[in-house]
């Protein structure tokens, strides 16, 4: 995938606090390269765990760097620039960070996160990304257990203007499931999104729900759910990590969206999940509105990490 028109600005946006922990110190360190000795390299463990960039993910960085210093493929600043460039580059688009979507019929999105994450704001603002590009949606309300999440699901169809498929608070959430994969097969849609409960009362009972929603999507559309997204909260640095761990163990994680991007000066720990989890981002929220959405892009990201 190319350079998009602006999600590059939106990139910057994002990781403007993140520049003066990580950019910053990173170009003045680079500017002031003369040799790879140990104390340039503390130096730059310093800055990228300091921007929770992550200890196993800085080693091997390090590691990489070492060895292409031997190799004397590093010499100038402008090689050390574009060798960390071309590292994160890799590291982040290694699995691919395009969605999944389906060969014909509606692609589903099964959206997962604990509560306080931000996960209804982000499905707003998939569905509003969307719909901008000329796609039918429709949501299903299916976080049933939740004070207030139907209503606040609900509140954002009205306003963007898509349909959704709800049950009263506490009903079975396979069954609105069941309902919306009806809906949108019926109603021809592009995309069906999920909600669903960001915590039960154990990891055995959330397992035992996303299980049965999985299965009732399964027997519906073909191939579904093409895409489990795990919202985390960027702004939580390395208690995302921990998140993201317990969800992986409940449902099959295929992509990360990570919300609240702009308002963490660690804009690093992108990277620290890329590396522990290995599970690619698929989308970045870097502002309140619906529209402050990007589709994650590991060329524009590094790009906006580097920016001036």
């Amino acid at each position: 995938m190319g350079f998009m028109t602006g999600w590059l600005d939106k990139f910057k946006k994002g990781l403007r606090k993140t520049q003066e922990t990580l950019t910053a110190p990173l170009r003045k360190l680079i500017s002031a390269f003369r040799t790879l000795d140990e104390n340039t390299l503390a130096e730059l463990e310093a800055i990228l765990i300091g921007a929770d960039v992550g200890v196993e993910a800085t080693q091997k960085i390090l590691e990489h760097l070492r060895a292409a210093y031997k190799k004397g493929e590093i010499a100038t600043a402008d090689q050390l620039l574009n060798f960390l460039k071309a590292d994160l580059r890799v590291r982040l688009s290694d699995q691919g960070n395009e969605l999944r979507r389906a060969s014909s019929g509606p692609t589903v999105i099964l959206v997962a996160g604990v509560n306080g994450v931000g996960k209804t704001t982000s499905i707003a603002k998939l569905a509003a990304l969307f719909r901008k590009e000329g796609g039918k949606v429709i949501l299903a309300a299916s976080d049933t257990f939740r004070a207030a999440a139907v209503e606040q699901l609900n509140l954002w169809s009205e306003r963007l203007g898509v349909d959704i498929v709800k049950h009263r608070q506490g009903a079975d959430p396979a069954a609105v499931v069941f309902d919306a994969a009806d809906a949108a097969v019926a109603r021809q849609a592009d995309y069906l999104i999920v909600d669903t409960a960001g915590r039960l009362q154990t990891k055995e009972n959330l397992m035992k729900e996303l299980g049965k929603i999985r299965a009732v999507l399964a027997r519906k559309i073909p191939g579904a759910p093409h895409e489990v997204l795990l919202v985390l909260d960027a702004t939580t640095g390395q208690n995302a990590i921990s998140q993201a761990q317990h969800f992986s163990a409940a449902v099959s994680v295929t992509g990360l969206f990570l919300a609240k991007l702009d308002g963490t000066a660690k804009g690093g720990i992108v990277i620290a999940i890329k590396d522990k989890l290995h599970v690619p981002v698929k989308f970045v929220g870097i502002g309140e509105t619906p529209d402050d959405i990007a589709r994650f892009n590991a060329d524009e990201f590094v790009e906006a990490l580097f920016a001036e």
